[in-house]
Order: C-alpha cells, then sequence, then structure tokens
C-alpha cells in the first residue's frame, strides 16, 4: 500500500480542526472554573444566611448570661461554639479605639481629646470567617 502524503489543504484542516479543539477545551475549562465559584459563592451566601439568622438568638443568650450570675458557666461554652463556627464577636470594650469598619456609632459623646474611644456597647457584632458580618453599636467618646 502506498502512504499518501499530506496535502496543503489537508494540513490547514487539520491545523483548523486542532486549534477548534483546543478552544473547545479552553472554553469548557473557563465554564468549569466559573460554575465551581459560583457553587463556592452559593455556599458562602447561605452559610452567611443561616448565621445571620442565629445573631438575635447569640445576641440573647448573651444577654441572660451577663444578666443571670447561675448562667456564667453557659459562657464558656457559648465562645468555644462561636469559635468553632469561624464566628467571632468584635472587641468593643469600652476604651477600645473606635474602628468605623468594625463599629457603627450610634451617639457620640462630646469631650475633650483627639482620640475617639468606645464608651459603651449597645448591641455586640461579629466576624464571620474574618469578615464583618454585622458591625457593632456603640457610643463613643473623645479621649486624650
Amino acid at each position: 500500500m502506498k502512504e499518501q502524503k499530506a496535502t496543503p489543504d489537508l494540513n490547514a484542516q487539520i491545523a483548523e480542526l486542532t486549534n477548534d479543539l483546543q478552544r473547545t477545551r479552553a472554553d469548557f475549562e473557563n465554564f468549569r472554573k466559573q460554575t465551581d465559584a459560583q457553587r463556592e459563592q452559593a455556599k458562602t451566601l447561605a452559610a452567611n444566611a443561616t448565621v445571620i439568622k442565629l445573631l438575635p438568638l447569640l445576641d440573647d443568650l448573651a444577654l441572660a448570661i451577663a444578666a443571670h450570675p447561675e448562667l456564667k458557666p453557659l459562657e464558656k461554652t457559648f465562645k468555644k461554639t462561636l469559635s468553632e463556627l469561624n464566628l467571632e464577636q468584635i472587641n468593643s470594650a469600652p476604651g477600645t479605639d473606635f474602628n468605623p469598619d468594625l463599629h457603627e456609632a450610634v451617639t457620640m459623646e462630646d469631650g475633650e481629646g483627639e482620640r475617639e474611644v468606645i464608651i459603651e456597647t449597645l448591641r455586640p457584632g461579629y466576624l464571620y470567617q474574618g469578615q464583618v458580618l454585622r458591625a457593632t453599636m456603640v457610643k463613643v467618646g473623645h479621649e486624650k
């Protein structure tokens, strides 16, 4: 049997089909990556929505623990559970520097000094996986 030599037309057709195949593979890979990213985003949004719905319960539990000393043993479990959920309460202890990225100033007390500090926490705020889920509502004052 004789071998046939590829003609220039056949070579061009092979090159075109090879390019089409490479583009199709690249398109599919891009589609797969985009789908994976969308799936992860949906998971994150669902987790955020679930945790946001838990915040009023967490607020009530924190108030109950503060109001009833006999519930103090629950505080350790409460903080451990928050940690396991990657949910962290934002530091808003009196004297802490006010940070508008983390704190929402509800009132501003007049005073001397240039440094803005937290005077009182009105509602705790939370970080979820390092991102602000809800800012802490605080009263702010001035300190030297």
